[in-house]
């Protein structure tokens, strides 16, 4: 029976990663059925609390990180309010669209069409959707930095600890 639950833990940690490029599977949902099953089925006394609490937290970061990166880029790069909406609701829409490349495309489509409808200048409208990418690829990032940290320790914890 360990098998079966050592594959739904690999599994998981392997769904969380495709999380990263197709959003709509909600990485650290993965994250924590890998934690959750090991806990639960295959040992629960090797995580402690310390392990749980940093779980919490880089979880907190990892489902806000996405949008505060992709906002302040938009608005780094002269996007407006509505143009960090838009860039938002793109990698929601371009998750379902051309996926994996919806993710980039969309919000960067987003974005350029409300800014240019908002300002009337084609290049003010290119640079806040070069935002939208950087923002999405600098969100990317440090949920794979975060991840593969949340995937190390647990991996540490189950074999060294």
């Amino acid at each position: 029976m360990d098998i079966i639950w050592w594959l739904i833990i690999i599994l998981s940690f392997i769904f969380s990663y495709v999380g990263l490029v197709y959003p709509v599977l909600p990485s650290p949902l993965f994250l924590w059925i890998s934690v959750l099953v090991y806990q639960f089925a295959v040992n629960g006394n090797e995580l402690g609390l310390w392990y749980w609490i940093t779980m919490v937290v880089l979880t907190i970061v990892l489902l806000i990180s996405d949008i505060i990166i992709n906002s302040k880029a938009v608005k780094h790069y002269g996007g407006t309010k509505w143009g960090e909406r838009m860039a938002a609701i793109g990698v929601i829409i371009g998750s379902f669209v051309f996926p994996p490349f919806g993710v980039i495309l969309v919000p960067f489509i987003f974005v350029f069409i409300t800014e240019y409808i908002q300002k009337e200048d084609l290049q003010v409208a290119l640079q806040s959707s070069k935002g939208a990418i950087i923002g999405f690829l600098g969100g990317t990032l440090a949920k794979f930095i975060i991840q593969t940290f949340i995937i190390g320790w647990f991996i540490l914890n189950v074999t060294l600890l």
